[in-house]
């Protein structure tokens, strides 16, 4: 069994003690450390997969400031980092705020045993969940967590499924994963571009058609439909079909059979259908471009994908991914990504979702010249950079946290609005509220 290692951050030796000695029997390899100004040094010279990290470090103070201070500096060197707070002086407010801020969990001491050891595996847990599945897809953030729980529960049944969301958010790879897991998977998946199909070839791609069923049909050839029986049939961009073609489509999900082209002869089959666009298909239905009803066919579970920018730390870990698949295809040794690189990346917009992820890393790969992949590699314009703001100082720091009061002035203190604005997360504002006092 491999040890996941802890590192322990208290200023009480006797908290320090007692949790090694309780961790240590439970097959974790632990580290612990009295001072926390020793932090930068432990986390840049060693990997963890988890800290304990005490919220009051000095005497007479508790008001967790330098917990949160400590959290933000962690995760922002890295942001892949599983953290667990702790304190004797918390509430339910506390709790709220650390969650808020990035902390995987948090524990008021002195704990029970049983539940520190509870708190630490689901921390762990989610470290695992990381990781990359089967069928390539990466996640470490709540929301991709959420779909891919409820792609494992709807996965094996028949449901239809409709997927949402923006060009490049990796819907095709969701349709896979959906097919990988069904009792299907070992029959055809067949992916069919009706965006990329035009209204006059819509019936013969999808039915297929008879030979001599018009000019150059010169054999019978089986449609999109067909070739999925028994499998799974995946409608990409279904929005864009042509409203003279839905009642054709209808009839025949509803029925299970269709008619090939220059054929008077139904034809059945058994497909698992699962339905993508990048559209906003209510109000293409409000707009009477899309039929209501079958909406109502191929929309059984409806999975909505986030786009890239609402991901979180899944940028860097993506990032991370492409980096490797890229470092292989063109031989360069690279060992990482500079700070500025992954500063510039978190605080894109990413209009582009995964695909401009990708784009960006293989364009970073090919032009670095060292060991990291350095600032100037990234030719993205931050979206909080195109912010006009009035700046006393040129410090990172100071232009940051100018941005920060500014978009949460202009919203009102609204959080989601501030941080679509500025092109991060809500948990990454959260954090910067509580840095700079805002």
């Amino acid at each position: 069994m491999v040890e996941k290692s802890i590192l322990i951050v208290d200023d009480d030796v006797h908290i320090l003690h007692a949790a090694h000695l309780f961790l240590k029997r439970h097959f974790y390899k632990v580290d612990i450390e009295k001072n926390a100004q020793q932090i930068p040094y432990l986390i840049n010279n060693q990997n963890y997969d988890l800290i304990l990290l005490d919220m009051n470090f000095s005497r007479n103070v508790n008001t967790g400031v330098e917990g949160f201070q400590w959290l933000d500096y962690i995760l922002d060197k890295k942001p892949e980092q599983k953290v667990v707070l702790f304190t004797a002086f918390g509430d339910i407010e506390m709790a709220v705020r650390a969650i808020k801020n990035g902390a995987s969990d948090f524990l008021l001491k002195p704990w029970e045993n049983d539940k520190l050891l509870a708190n630490i595996s689901a921390a762990l847990d989610v470290t695992r969940d990381t990781a990359k599945t089967d069928s390539g897809i990466i996640s470490g953030c709540r929301e991709m967590d959420e779909i891919l729980h409820l792609v494992k529960q709807v996965a094996p049944t028949d449901a239809n499924i409709l997927i949402l969301g923006e060009n490049g958010t990796g819907k095709d790879l969701l349709a896979k994963e959906i097919h990988r897991l069904s009792e299907r998977s070992k029959k055809s998946f067949v992916h069919a571009d009706l965006g990329a199909i035009s209204d006059t070839l819509f019936e013969s791609e999808l039915f297929g058609h008879t030979k001599g069923a018009f000019t150059d049909a010169r054999d019978d050839r089986k449609g999109r439909l067909q070739e999925a029986d028994g499998g799974t049939i995946f409608l990409d961009e279904i929005g864009n079909i042509p409203l003279t073609q839905q009642s054709k489509l209808l009839y025949a999900l509803q029925n299970k059979r269709f008619i090939k082209v220059g054929s008077n002869k139904e034809v059945p089959f058994d497909a698992r259908l699962i339905c993508a666009t990048n559209e906003n298909i209510y109000k293409r239905i409000e707009e009477k471009t899309f039929r209501q009803d079958l909406l109502y066919r191929i929309n059984t579970i409806e999975i909505t994908l986030p786009p890239l920018r609402e991901r979180g730390q899944d940028i860097l870990l993506l990032a991370a991914h492409f980096m490797q698949i890229f470092m292989a295809k063109y031989h360069r040794k690279i060992t990482g990504m500079a700070a500025g690189f992954e500063k510039k990346l978190m605080a894109y917009s990413w209009p582009g979702n995964i695909r401009e992820l990708q784009h960006v890393m293989e364009r970073a790969v090919i032009l670095s010249t060292g060991n990291l992949i350095r600032e100037d590699a990234f030719d993205g314009s931050p979206r909080s950079m195109q912010t006009s703001v009035s700046l006393n100082s040129f410090q990172i720091e100071e232009m940051e946290k100018q941005l920060v009061l500014k978009m949460m002035k202009k919203y009102n203190g609204n959080i989601t609005d501030a941080s679509r604005e500025l092109g991060i997360t809500r948990q990454a504002l959260y954090r910067r509220i509580a840095k700079y006092g805002v």
